[in-house]
């Protein structure tokens, strides 16, 4: 099939040649009624097979307008998308990047307290040891206080017992 249409092909063309080329035409008077005929036949067959061409042509132009015309509109379509689902994590994103940022500042805060914290417990525990340590000094000392005034009275008590015998042994 493939031979006829190379066939059919060669033979206007040849016949186009022919129509270009007068001086392949014979000499004859049959010659150029037949030459004439065969090569309108021929120019027609050409714009024929010309207008074919054009008409796949336009046909395929068409496909591919229309394939772009959809490649445009999935395009259209995925950037919409696209921006729908940055406009769905936007927000969160922000506020969970916000969220970092201050808890990344109050890390830092917490550093220089937390140490403060442990040294002024260390400081607490030392001095609130060194107050019971005094209190029970204290505690030792007032009891002594009180056996000596205790024992300081019940002394002059004595010599004011001894004093009044003594007084009272005078008259």
């Amino acid at each position: 099939m493939q031979g006829d249409v190379a066939g059919g092909d060669q033979q206007p063309m040849q016949m186009v040649l022919r129509v270009k080329h007068p001086s392949s035409l014979s000499s004859s008077e049959e010659g150029a009624g037949e030459g004439e005929g065969s090569s309108r036949s021929a120019l027609s067959a050409f714009k024929a097979k010309e207008e074919q061409i054009e008409r796949k042509k336009m046909e395929v132009r068409e496909k591919v307008f229309a394939q772009l015309g959809r490649v445009e509109e999935e395009s259209k379509r995925l950037a919409f998308i696209r921006q729908e689902l940055e406009g769905m994590a936007d927000p969160t994103r922000k506020e969970v990047e916000s969220i970092q940022r201050r808890i990344d500042t109050v890390n830092r805060q917490l550093k220089p307290l937390s140490k403060n914290c442990v040294k002024k417990e260390k400081e607490y525990k030392e001095i609130l040891e060194a107050y019971n340590e005094k209190s029970k000094e204290k505690a030792l000392l007032v009891n002594r206080l009180i056996e000596l005034v205790s024992e300081s009275e019940r002394m002059r008590m004595k010599k004011l017992e001894e004093l009044n015998k003594t007084v009272d042994s005078l008259y």
